[in-house]
């Protein structure tokens, strides 16, 4: 059995989460989701980035202690993932005793190797982001940070440094040899853009605790505390037992795929290989750097106001609903602009008329004549099916491996679509007046049948409905594999029907 490792980036614990949060893990729940319906091992880690001034800040100003906060914020995470069924593996918190002890490993051998050391630092620093910019890095943003575009403040400490410098020659080589590293496209060319118009200074890992308490303690120096991104990073590494577990690190290393917002892209694709690379250590096979989702054009920010609560789209529409719509209106390579009438629309277009309607009245029409109980007279397939079955088996894989979820979506609603047409063709209420019942079972076993393999490609995407499915056709959940896409695999159906999967939403 093959494995394929996954992770979310984890989440700053300084608010609570939100629709892009549940975007990220819904889309690696998808891919986690398809790996196991494809037989593979899988190992899904998701967790909370618990240090850093910015968190001790956010407990002040709620009036809580440090550690009660966190656990408060990191408890509606865990709520958030369990509402949205998302299947995480293992949840890691940097403030895990096993995991701060890993990150003190690897700075002591990395300081072993000579790419740890001590200076005096002079520049700009973005408290909002944690990071530290140059002077002319500082200037060509317009005099303020170059991320966040927020204003910086101007500083003079002494701090520990890793040697980022002394591995940009090997960095450049390493994405010029594998150009599938970073992905999509556009988003490799903009780290291989700034690497070749910028000398990559040194990382400043360490902040005094004079200025920065809440951290993992600096092994090399008490009086100091870890950068708060070093710490993070390291988190995909320490949760599969490097350093503590060194079978479990060869089973699940090196990394399948590392699913991260587009805004922490140079973090993922600079600073992590580098760090891998000089503990000697594989890197992750892909970094993909999804889009954002904006409100009216804009990215969503607390100072904007225009947060989307995820709370309150899975009580207005349902999770299976939310899940559907997230990752079918956009690729994850994009951005895509959120609006409750897309929203209310994709539903009532794809899930109510075309999905829902088909599963209803066919059950409805196996109660009707046949008491809901169905068999197999032929196993052919109808002939209007070829067409968007063959390519729906065919592709599905492709698009999903390559996270074009879209795609995908598009192969199972043509078939289901193509589902709808038969029973208008065949108009079985026709055949039933004229009493061709082995045709009326024909017809309804292959519908059946189709809908079951339909179940099984949805299954990723909207878990809850797809076992819904299996569940009004009798059969089990064990049946949700690959494997079972093929025709004809059943030969009886004993229908339990339910209410209805996505009744219409009213716009108004």
């Amino acid at each position: 059995m093959s494995k394929f490792y996954i992770t979310t980036p984890i989440y700053y614990v300084n608010a609570s989460p939100h629709i892009g949060h549940a975007y990220t893990s819904i889309i690696c729940d998808c891919m986690a989701r398809f790996k196991r319906l494809g037989g593979e091992q899988v190992y899904y880690l998701t967790g909370t980035d618990e240090h850093g001034e910015k968190v001790n800040q956010a407990a002040k100003a709620s009036g809580e202690d440090v550690s009660g906060f966190v656990d408060r914020v990191v408890g509606n995470f865990k709520k958030l993932w369990k509402d949205l069924d998302v299947s995480y593996d293992f949840f890691i918190r940097t403030t895990q005793n096993e995991h701060k002890e890993v990150v003190r490993k690897v700075i002591t051998l990395l300081h072993s190797k000579g790419d740890i050391y001590k200076a005096k630092y002079q520049g700009f620093y973005c408290m909002p982001c944690e990071s530290f910019w140059t002077p002319t890095q500082v200037k060509d943003a317009g005099g303020v940070c170059a991320l966040c575009k927020r204003e910086v403040e101007k500083i003079e400490e002494e701090n520990y440094f890793f040697k980022l410098s002394k591995y940009e020659g090997w960095l450049k080589s390493y994405l010029k040899k594998n150009p599938s590293f970073i992905q999509p496209k556009t988003r490799y060319n903009e780290v291989k853009g700034f690497l070749d118009n910028n000398v990559l200074a040194d990382l400043c890992i360490s902040r005094p605790k004079s200025r920065v308490s809440w951290g993992v303690e600096f092994p090399l120096d008490a009086s100091y505390v870890v950068y708060v991104w070093f710490d993070a990073l390291i988190n995909y590494i320490s949760a599969v037992g490097y350093g503590s577990d060194d079978d479990k690190f060869k089973q699940w290393w090196p990394a399948d795929l590392h699913l991260i917002g587009k805004d922490i892209l140079r973090h993922h694709a600079i600073f992590w290989p580098v760090m891998l690379h000089a503990l000697g250590v594989s890197l992750p096979r892909v970094i993909f750097a999804h889009g954002w989702w904006k409100v009216e054009e804009e990215k969503m920010s607390k100072s904007k106001g225009n947060i989307v609560n995820p709370y309150t789209l899975i009580k207005d529409v349902g999770t299976d609903a939310l899940r559907y719509f997230l990752l079918r209106e956009i690729s994850p390579g994009a951005d895509g602009n959120f609006s409750y009438k897309a929203v209310v629309n994709r539903i009532n277009s794809d899930l109510a008329n075309d999905l829902g309607n088909l599963v209803y009245r066919t059950l409805n029409m196996a109660q009707k004549y046949f008491d809901g109980k169905v068999t197999a007279r032929k196993c052919s397939l109808p002939a209007q099916f070829k067409k968007t079955l063959a390519p729906l088996a065919q592709n599905y894989a492709k698009y999903m491996d390559s996270l074009n979820f879209p795609a995908a979506l598009d192969l199972v609603f043509a078939f289901v679509r193509v589902m709808n047409k038969y029973i208008e063709d065949t108009k079985p209420w026709a055949l039933w007046k004229e009493k061709e019942t082995s045709r009326i079972e024909e017809f309804l076993y292959a519908l059946l049948e189709g809908i079951r393999i339909v179940s099984v490609y949805l299954y990723p995407f909207m878990p809850a409905a797809a076992q819904a499915i299996l569940r009004q056709l009798g059969l089990k959940e064990e049946l949700l594999s690959l494997r079972e896409c093929k025709w004809a695999q059943k030969e009886t159906y004993s229908i339990k029907k339910e209410k209805p999967l996505f009744p219409r939403i009213d716009v108004d």
